[in-house]
């Protein structure tokens, strides 16, 4: 195995920024959606709002879990850098692979957001097609 340089967990800076801007864009787009249907719930008390705010609940709880893992997974990599700096390069290699371990946890939770996502999206396909077909 190759020695452990600076500019390894360098390299994961940009990618990990731009995820966390993704995710941040996520997650106000989230918040714009939840406070429209909070008021269009409190004029209209209807059960399906209730059940798409679930939803929501449940994305944002996840895209919450990716900022962190991703955010957590920067200051590994910041980590990193700084025991490679001080000369403890076998410290610095485990927390290297934390750090990574942690970048795919955050990927993971985006995957799985996206798959309920998905599902939301193609309920309200569904809907527009059976109000379509009547």
């Amino acid at each position: 195995m190759e020695a452990l340089t600076l500019t390894t967990p360098a390299l994961l800076f940009s990618a990990i920024s731009l995820i966390m801007l993704a995710y941040t864009n996520r997650f106000l787009a989230y918040a714009a959606i939840i406070r429209n249907l909070r008021d269009t719930y409190i004029k209209a008390q209807d059960a399906t709002i209730l059940k798409q705010i679930d939803n929501l609940k449940l994305r944002v709880r996840l895209t919450r879990y990716m900022q962190i893992s991703g955010i957590t997974s920067l200051l590994f990599c910041v980590l990193t850098m700084f025991l490679i700096y001080v000369g403890y390069a076998t410290i610095a290699a485990w927390a290297f692979g934390i750090g990574l371990v942690l970048l795919i946890l955050s990927l993971l939770f985006l995957i799985w957001e996206i798959q309920i996502s998905a599902r939301a999206l193609q309920l309200h396909l569904s809907d527009i097609e059976d109000a379509s077909k009547k």
